[in-house]
């Protein structure tokens, strides 16, 4: 049975497993960085939060407890490296700006969605349900709570390199920064209106705004930011393997979430398929 709490207490616990999963993490981070690369450190952190934050899930039977993780890690870990490197050249200040702007309107708009510790998301009901208790506690830790941890990571990784090789501010970095910006913005947008259409018209797909030129505008808008990111480091001169990074929350996108919330939306919403056929899958 999950909890029956307030959205109120529901929160206040959240947040609480937040804080505790930061500090869990700044400790981890202290206790290796003399011993190892920084930013394998600051990996090993990030995983260790991210236990945090998974054990807490079990407890209360919901794995959307991991659920706002993908947008206040990036935020917390960006400005503590900057601190850190003792870094905030134009080239970080922009990618810290664009990247709170990110992480706070995402994380309003999960903070909006939220029903509680009682709702937990239709992907983790549908594998409680698909799996057995052995499968989906591999799944639960390796594949809903870990993997993304890793995959922001590395789509990460070309902003920490960023404080590294911050002398130029040239039109690639600025390039970079609008990108995130428009990328946030496009999310922000796209969001406002679904939650608008849903509330007219529940039960039915939306197709209105952004949604009428694309049938993912928000997940283009993700996809878009940590391209955006990529860009910024780009414009330092440097292209190498840490394009793997926005290639990789590229590939989540189009071959797992957009596929897995597509089958969901031709079940539920009459006339999905068609809107499929005549709309864009991005924008």
């Amino acid at each position: 049975m999950k909890t029956e709490l307030s959205r109120t207490v529901s929160l206040l616990i959240i947040t609480a497993v937040y804080l505790l999963a930061a500090i869990v993490g700044g400790f981890v981070f202290g206790w290796l960085e003399p011993k190892m690369p920084e930013l394998w450190a600051l990996f090993v952190a990030d995983v260790a939060a991210t236990i945090i934050v998974w054990h807490f899930g079990l407890i209360f039977r919901n794995v959307s407890v991991y659920d706002p993780y993908w947008s206040v890690a990036p935020p917390v870990m960006f400005t503590a490296w900057a601190f850190h490197q003792g870094v905030f050249s134009l080239p970080v200040m922009l990618l810290l700006i664009a990247v709170w702007y990110w992480g706070i309107r995402l994380t309003g708009n999960w903070a909006y969605t939220f029903h509680g510790l009682a709702h937990e998301d239709w992907r983790y009901t549908r594998y409680r349900k698909e799996q057995s208790a052995v499968l989906f506690t591999l799944t639960n830790f390796f594949g809903l709570n870990m993997m993304p941890t890793v995959l922001v990571f590395v789509a990460m990784l070309p902003g920490f390199e960023l404080y590294k090789n911050s002398t130029s501010a040239n039109i690639g970095l600025w390039a970079g920064f609008a990108m995130c910006i428009a990328a946030a913005t496009i999310q922000l947008v796209a969001d406002t209106q679904i939650h608008r259409f849903r509330k007219a018209y529940p039960g039915q797909y939306c197709n209105v705004g952004l949604w009428r030129k694309g049938r993912h505008p928000n997940y283009f808008g993700e996809i878009l930011m940590w391209w955006g990111v990529w860009v910024m480091y780009a414009s330092q001169g440097i292209l190498d393997w840490r394009i793997v990074g926005p290639i990789a929350m590229t590939a989540l996108f189009l071959f797992v979430s957009i596929p897995m919330m597509e089958r969901r939306q031709r079940q539920n919403k009459p006339g999905y398929e068609e809107y499929q056929k005549r709309t864009r899958m991005l924008i």
